[in-house]
C-alpha cells in the first residue's frame, strides 16, 4: 500500500481499508466527518421542533404540535442521508464517492417527500427529476476517469503522474450540484416551510459538505 495521498486537504492521518476500497482522514476531511457526524447524531437523538405560522398582515400566529411518530420515516431519512455524507467525505475512491452521493440525492428526496402536503411534494418530485438527471454528469465523470486514467482510486489520481481530463472533472460538479438541493431548490419555500426540524436541515448540511468534498477532489487531481 502506497503512503496516504498528500492533497490540498493536508497530509494523510489514517486509513481505513476494506479490501480493494480504501477511506482515509486528512485534517480536511477529518473535519467535514465530524461535522456530519455531529449532525446525524442530532437527528438521532432530536424531536421534532413546533412549527409556527405566521398571519402575514397582522400580529397573528398559531403553532402545530407534531407528534414523533409522523414522521418516523423522515428522521429515518435524515439518519441515512448523515451517513451517506460520512461516506462521501471520506471515500478514497471516485466511484464510492459517487454512489454516496447519489444516496445522498435519494435521501433528500425522502425526507422531504415524507410530509403529506401538496406543495412539499411538487417541490420534492422536481428535485426528484433534478437529482435522477444529475446521475448521468455524475457517474459519466467517474466512467471518464477510468477510461482516461484506468484507476478510480484517489491514491494514484492525487499524484502528479496521472492528469485527469477537464471534462471528468466539470461532470463531477454537475452531479453533485443536481444531487445536492442547494443550488437548485434551497430558495424554495415548500422545503423548508416542511415541518420536521432538525431534519429538513440535514438536507442542506449534506449538500454543503458534498460540495467542499467535491472540490477537494476536483482541485487535487
Amino acid at each position: 500500500m502506497n503512503s496516504l495521498p498528500a492533497d490540498i486537504g493536508g497530509p494523510g492521518l489514517y486509513a481505513v481499508e476494506f479490501g480493494d476500497i480504501v477511506n482515509y482522514f486528512t485534517p480536511y476531511t477529518a473535519v467535514l466527518f465530524v461535522f456530519a457526524l455531529v449532525f446525524t447524531a442530532l437527528a438521532i437523538a432530536s424531536r421534532p421542533e413546533r412549527q409556527v405560522d405566521i398571519i402575514f398582515g397582522g400580529d397573528g400566529y398559531y403553532t402545530k404540535d407534531i407528534e414523533p411518530a409522523k414522521l418516523g420515516f423522515q428522521r429515518f431519512m435524515a439518519i441515512a442521508c448523515g451517513l451517506a455524507t460520512l461516506g462521501a467525505v471520506v471515500s478514497g475512491d471516485v466511484f464510492n464517492f459517487t454512489l454516496f452521493t447519489s444516496m445522498v440525492g435519494i435521501t433528500n428526496i425522502g425526507i422531504v417527500a415524507a410530509y403529506t402536503n401538496r406543495h412539499v411534494l411538487n417541490a420534492a418530485f422536481q428535485y426528484g427529476i433534478v437529482a435522477m438527471i444529475a446521475t448521468v454528469p455524475l457517474f459519466g465523470g467517474a466512467a471518464i476517469i477510468l477510461a482516461t486514467t484506468g484507476t478510480l482510486s484517489m491514491w494514484e489520481l492525487f499524484g502528479p503522474a496521472i492528469a485527469v481530463p477537464l471534462i471528468a472533472k466539470a461532470f463531477l460538479i454537475l452531479g453533485v450540484m443536481g444531487e445536492g438541493m442547494a443550488p437548485f431548490y434551497v430558495a424554495k419555500a415548500e422545503i423548508t416551510r416542511a415541518p420536521g426540524a432538525p431534519y429538513v436541515l440535514m438536507i442542506h448540511v449534506s449538500s454543503l459538505l458534498l460540495f467542499l468534498r467535491v472540490t477537494e477532489i476536483v482541485l487535487s487531481m
